[in-house]
């Protein structure tokens, strides 16, 4: 494997956001190669809006927004909005006690999946599974312990680790392909259908440090003791995981969200040299072969990294609730959509202060280019009647298209 050094984008200039509301009773108007991706840095290729198609009619309104098409109402749905604080879950996971089991077989995933559909009819249905499913299908195997989350029982930190590594092997990944289908069909054009993967830095944590950490210190250490080989480990996930993505559109997915969960660990410089070129090459790979499919990318404490994630060429950046949601959109500026990010704890709390916060954050979002979610997923524990509530209040929303068009006007016609 060739080795390069990877040197980081230029910021991109912040812009600042004008919003005007009106009132209402309720609330303010408003082929897969298997090839590997080159190691030596792409720069990634920009694409304006007037790339894509205009949406048609049949597009769910998540793939609107995240076009920045207008829309009459923010869309909605929460990151792992299927799983443990759901009842018919938990009674499900009673009779199939493996996450495994539950996270790879396709009946399962679809039952699950559907189960937020079916209860809250959130705008966006995401496939139950993990970030570390693919694995196996690459050359990593891996366990899930009850106690210990997953394991890795051979972690790679030498270079003559990597020779286990081979390209994916989609066989081993029919139950994600099929279960997209499955998905596809069965919410149609009402809701946008929703696949994920894990970002190389974070994958690559996983992989080196045997399972969850809290300090990071093996792959961190790496980055300066054997560069060399985390390099070629993050380029061969790179090359994995782009083809990972188009796998999931051509089987349904009408969105991919990338999540470089562990990225906000790194400090912005290191974040440049060792995540951002990766996400980089994954976007200009997916979009030859995907160019219409919309593309998210979510760091849990991002506030660090705003204007870096925006320069990967992603078309929505995720935001988790430390970032104020405006300050956010003033650093991103109006050309890109943004996602996010009310407090995962406010579920908790009462629904009148529910109810203010979601139309706080959509609010300072903006009435163009915004995809209403939890600041990070929902917590275990969390009250369903307090999730319907969130996906209520989110549907009684509307958006002022004259507004909307003042604000998309030059910015000489723009006041606060």
């Amino acid at each position: 494997m060739g080795l390069s050094t990877f040197t980081s984008a230029d910021f991109c200039s912040c812009c600042n956001l004008g919003l005007g509301w009106k009132s209402s009773s309720l609330f303010p108007q408003f082929s897969l190669s298997t090839s590997r991706l080159p190691v030596s840095p792409l720069k990634p290729t920009k694409f304006s809006y007037s790339k894509f198609p205009r949406a048609s009619t049949s597009d769910p309104l998540l793939v609107k927004a995240a076009r920045r098409d207008p829309v009459s109402r923010p869309p909605a749905w929460m990151m792992r909005q299927a799983g443990r604080y759901m009842a018919v879950y938990q009674k499900l996971a009673k009779k199939h006690p493996s996450f495994r089991e539950r996270s790879e077989k396709t009946d399962l995933i679809v039952e699950i999946s559907l189960q937020p559909w079916e209860a809250f009819r959130p705008d966006g249905v995401i496939i139950f599974s993990d970030i570390l499913t693919p694995l196996p299908a690459f050359g990593v195997p891996f366990d899930i312990d009850d106690a210990r989350g997953p394991v890795i029982q051979s972690p790679l930190r030498y270079e003559e680790d990597l020779k286990t590594l081979h390209p994916i092997d989609f066989e081993k990944l029919q139950f994600v392909g099929e279960s997209l289908k499955i998905l596809r069909r069965e919410v149609g054009d009402q809701a946008a259908v929703l696949g994920f993967v894990g970002a190389p830095w974070t994958i690559a944590t996983y992989i080196i440090e045997g399972g969850t950490t809290r300090t990071y210190t093996k792959i961190k250490s790496m980055c300066h003791t054997a560069p060399h080989v985390l390099r070629a480990l993050l380029s061969h996930l790179t090359e994995a995981l782009a083809e990972y993505i188009i796998y999931q559109v051509q089987s349904g997915a009408h969105c991919v969200q990338i999540f470089d969960s562990w990225g906000g660990q790194l400090p912005p410089h290191m974040w440049d040299c060792w995540s951002k070129p990766y996400i980089d090459q994954i976007v200009n790979k997916v979009r030859i072969k995907c160019p219409q499919t919309p593309l998210v990318l979510y760091i849990n404490g991002n506030g660090g990294l705003l204007e870096r994630m925006k320069s990967t060429g992603v078309d929505v950046i995720g935001l988790d609730w430390t970032i104020d949601i405006e300050d956010g959109r003033k650093r991103l500026g109006r050309d890109i959509s943004i996602q996010g990010n009310v407090d995962p704890a406010l579920l908790f709390g009462p629904l009148p202060a529910l109810t203010d916060e979601i139309k706080r954050v959509v609010k300072c979002a903006g009435p163009r280019g915004h995809i209403l979610n939890l600041g990070h997923g929902v917590l275990v524990g969390t009250p369903e009647e307090a999730v319907a509530h969130f996906f209520d209040v989110a549907r009684s929303l509307k958006i002022d298209m004259h507004i909307e068009d003042h604000l998309e006007a030059p910015k000489t016609a723009v006041g606060r």
